[in-house]
């Protein structure tokens, strides 16, 4: 005859998840020991969150209330999680436990009871982490957009919400050198989507398609090409922009040449999707007479929409946020800056108590198209990369 289950281990978890919660009061009452406040417990916190923002300059009180809060945070975590685990099973213990007194329990209802639990544990688990690192995330974006409304200074600020609200620094910011900068990298942009998707689509369907002497040396050649970073060779490539006349204001076609040089070892996801892809099309396509061009963008592009997509956001995204390279060709010159290296220059130390407001307004000028086209396309950028990963 079977036995009732305890509930033993489901109030386990509830007593150990109130423990870590009384600890967590605890360390905010010794954090707010040690910063000698005399605030509410609520002014503790908001100090806590201060400090872990604006964790400079470190001294011994600043840096033990960080690492404090820090070990606060992961209790609170974990105090959540056993929370909502001790609720779930104890649920399950009860649903159990009617049941059996009813008669009504065997083994078939057992198992899917057990499964039902499992999955409602770990997918309430996922959920969790996914929402507290969804926060952890966006808390920079949202300071930024914050600070770019700030009016009242200029300067940072030991706090995140404006005071003084107001679109003075989206205007100031159009009347520098940004509109400059955005028009460079929105052109490096769109140049380096276009002819990088094009050699890459060619590539990718070539290696997929056809079969020739070198094929396999030649992808393998190109895989172990591209373990070595490309900064290796910025001082060699500097020289050769240089004598060519493409650097400082003429940097723009320069950078978009160094972009698209090497388009051909970014095949890998692109070959995986087309090996996807039927060859029977092709054969039938070359039957009735269709030349291989026509094959590929006719019959194979059309239904490698996915990884066209995915091919032309990464292509977009490589000069929107390249710095290094960037900085070192336009050689700070403000023809040839791209955003990033033109935003840069505002955190200087002899510019960023005049331009630290308007530097958090261009930031968020920069974001909009590439959230806009995330947006947009993100089921095709999803259904890109799940798809190139299936064969290789």
């Amino acid at each position: 005859m079977r036995k009732k289950k305890s509930y033993s281990s489901g109030i386990a978890m509830l007593i150990a998840s109130a423990v870590m919660i009384a600890a967590d009061v605890g360390i905010v009452f010794w954090i707010r020991k040690l910063l000698k406040s005399g605030g509410s417990f609520m002014d503790t916190l908001m100090t806590i969150c201060r400090r872990i923002i604006h964790p400079f300059p470190i001294n011994p009180d600043n840096f033990g209330c960080v690492l404090l809060a820090v070990l606060g945070v992961i209790l609170f975590i974990v105090a959540v999680v056993l929370l909502i685990v001790g609720i779930i099973k104890l649920d399950s213990t009860a649903v159990y436990n009617r049941k059996l007194a009813a008669g009504k329990y065997d083994d078939l209802a057992r198992r899917h009871m057990g499964i039902r639990a499992a999955n409602a544990i770990s997918n309430t688990f996922i959920h969790i982490l996914l929402v507290i690192m969804s926060i952890v995330w966006l808390i920079p974006f949202v300071c930024i957009i914050l600070q770019s409304f700030r009016v009242e200074k200029t300067h940072p600020v030991g706090y995140v919400i404006p005071h003084t609200w107001g679109i003075d620094n989206y205007t100031r910011l159009f009347s520098t050198n940004f509109p400059r900068w955005y028009l460079n990298t929105l052109i490096m942009a769109l140049f380096t989507a276009i002819l990088q998707t094009i050699i890459v689509l060619c590539m990718s369907y070539a290696l997929s398609r056809f079969r020739f002497k070198m094929r396999k040396p030649l992808m393998k050649f190109m895989l172990v090409l591209g373990f070595f970073p490309g900064i290796l060779a910025m001082i060699i490539l500097y020289r050769v922009l240089k004598d060519l006349g493409l650097t400082q204001a003429h940097a723009v076609p320069g950078l978009i040449l160094v972009y698209i040089a090497s388009s051909g070892m970014g095949y890998y996801v692109s070959k995986g999707f087309f090996d996807t892809i039927p060859k029977s099309l092709d054969e039938a396509a070359r039957v009735d007479g269709a030349t291989r061009a026509q094959v590929l963008y006719k019959i194979i592009l059309p239904l490698a929409k996915p990884i066209v997509i995915y091919t032309v956001l990464t292509a977009f995204m490589a000069p929107w946020g390249d710095f290094v390279f960037a900085r070192y060709i336009s050689m700070n010159d403000q023809m040839g800056m791209n955003v990033a290296v033109g935003l840069n220059n505002w955190l200087s130390l002899d510019q960023i108590n005049q331009n630290y407001t308007m530097f958090c307004a261009g930031g968020v000028v920069v974001a909009i198209p590439v959230v806009i086209l995330f947006m947009c396309l993100q089921r095709y950028y999803v259904e890109g990369v799940t798809g190139g990963a299936v064969k290789g």
